[in-house]
């Protein structure tokens, strides 16, 4: 088995959203090892002392061994292109490789959006949501039950919905969710079915 990890924000020495994230730790070391932990990621993070933005990556399995700081860079998100797989990933796995390979089919677009049984999940490093004009929705089911779209649905920022080709034709706005990234709503971009 593939060890796991957490992508954390640090922001100007403040560590971001780390109640989802030890919630989703803990959560993946009960259901893979039964165990029953009680982790705090801020136990591992020393931020750094400059101001910015750094990416702060936990690896583990029934502990914590490595942790790493980078700074961040935002991607930039023109163009995706939707790609059919039956494909699951219900916990943060350093193993991403059959996300990689659908990754790999994206031709000339930034990212993929990951269709399973007909129904949108994720995109290869984060959920997604769209507007339909009242309320933004975010997939039932995602790929990954990301920390960032958690504390959204904690707080009822977004709501889960069945989303499929068509909500994304018909959709008003589109953004993409993640704990670097948080709520990106994105302008001016194009799908490919």
């Amino acid at each position: 088995m593939s060890p796991f990890f957490e992508t954390v924000k640090i922001e100007n020495g403040e560590i971001k959203n780390a109640p989802f994230h030890n919630a989703r730790l803990n959560r993946t070391i009960r259901q893979n090892f039964s165990l029953c932990p009680n982790y705090d990621i801020r136990d591992y993070i020393t931020p750094p002392k400059e101001r910015g933005i750094f990416r702060c990556k936990i690896i583990y399995d029934t502990e914590v061994y490595e942790v790493t700081l980078t700074p961040y860079q935002k991607r930039v998100y023109q163009s995706f292109r939707c790609i059919d797989a039956e494909i699951t990933y219900p916990y943060k796995s350093t193993d991403r490789s059959a996300i990689d390979r659908l990754f790999a089919q994206r031709g000339e677009c930034d990212d993929i959006i990951i269709v399973r049984d007909g129904l949108l999940t994720d995109t290869s490093i984060a959920n997604i949501a769209l507007f339909d004009g009242l309320h933004w929705y975010t997939p039932i089911t995602p790929l990954l039950e990301g920390t960032f779209r958690a504390s959204l649905l904690t707080d009822n920022s977004i709501k889960t919905k069945d989303l499929d080709r068509k909500s994304l034709q018909k959709c008003t706005k589109f953004a993409i969710m993640n704990a670097m990234t948080g709520f990106y709503q994105l302008k001016d971009i194009t799908f490919s079915f």
